[in-house]
């Protein structure tokens, strides 16, 4: 499917509009495609990236998968009809888009990522795709968390410099890095054993979280919400998963820290801790020291560092500002 995408991509110039019908793996994929096109044009090294060339056209997104995270940023909804019109209107918005790097190479361009539970969950499901969509990410689910370990790494980011309007009242942690820090390029680390780590450059919205899994970022106010989740007990982490169906703080857990930021590295701190025989860890696939990411609900597998870099306004979509979509809270409340 890359292959044939790619092939396709190299026709596409700016006169042409691009619409992709699929879930968030699909639309991460195009959008991929769209920006690995845009550096080759510019003669720019797509193993290298740190001033990335802008997608040459707009992208519309007409929801068609499992989770729809995308989708239901974009528009508050999961509606192919709404998303139809958004696109028809020509409601486009500039979105933030991420670099996921490894020293050596370009892994992906994406909008979102997790490491730990959120990525082993989706190794698991991914080798049980025999299975129907939704049962498959029920039972990953389910095991990998009767099955709950951390993983030990080490966060280094580079906190973001300018206060960020409507910024959750639980912050406290940004709010302490930006007081104490001088310089506009003083990394902060923090090490430890995570049970998951998330990096979000859009809120993504989804009928399981419908403030956002990152509820401090937008589409496109050049920041990434930095959330982790530090080892704790396997039901004071379902607490915190519960809270985010819910109207209360998802982060008000004394083992959950979250950060502004505009550059995150994931450095793992030694070989995954799971025993390589054990179905739940969703490793056995893997090449020996390799972790799993979850990137927009791909599955990428990564032994070095990963550097993270937030973009500003890298694509522009089809869809509307998360500010505009205040009154359809109520319609994602009651998916």
């Amino acid at each position: 499917m890359k292959a044939m995408l790619f092939q396709y991509l190299k026709n596409v110039n700016s006169r042409h509009l691009m619409v992709c019908v699929g879930g968030d793996g699909t639309v991460s994929e195009v959008a991929h495609g769209l920006l690995l096109k845009a550096q080759i044009d510019a003669g720019k090294d797509t193993d290298y990236v740190p001033r990335p060339a802008r997608a040459p056209l707009p992208l519309g997104v007409i929801p068609a998968g499992t989770t729809n995270i995308l989708a239901y940023t974009l528009y508050g909804i999961k509606h192919p009809v709404t998303a139809t019109l958004h696109i028809i209107m020509g409601h486009v918005q500039p979105v933030d888009v991420c670099t996921f790097s490894t020293p050596s190479k370009l892994l992906r361009f994406g909008f979102s990522a997790m490491f730990g539970f959120g990525a082993r969950t989706l190794a698991l499901a991914e080798k049980h795709r025999w299975m129907p969509s939704s049962q498959r990410k029920d039972f990953a689910f389910i095991k990998t968390l009767a099955n709950l370990r951390p993983e030990e790494c080490e966060l280094s980011f580079l906190p973001l410099q300018t206060s960020q309007e409507g910024s959750h009242e639980n912050d406290r942690r940004k709010k302490e890095t930006i007081k104490n820090n001088g310089s506009k390029d003083q990394w902060h680390k923090i090490q430890g054993h995570f049970l998951n780590v998330s990096i979000m450059a859009i809120p993504c919205l989804c009928s399981m979280a419908p403030r956002g899994l990152a509820p401090n970022t937008r589409l496109n106010n050049g920041s990434m919400a930095l959330i982790a989740v530090q080892n704790t007990s396997r039901s004071a982490f379902i607490k915190h998963l519960k809270r985010y169906a819910s109207v209360k703080n998802q982060f008000n857990f004394p083992f959950v820290e979250t950060y502004t930021v505009e550059e995150v590295k994931v450095q793992p701190r030694f070989k995954s801790m799971f025993d390589s025989k054990d179905d739940t860890c969703g490793n056995s696939t893997s090449a020996e020291g390799t972790y799993p990411w979850n990137i927009d609900g791909d599955l990428v597998e990564e032994g070095s560092a990963v550097h993270v870099r937030l973009h500003p306004q890298l694509i522009d979509l089809y869809g509307v500002n998360i500010d505009e979509l205040q009154g359809s809270k109520a319609t994602c409340n009651c998916i």
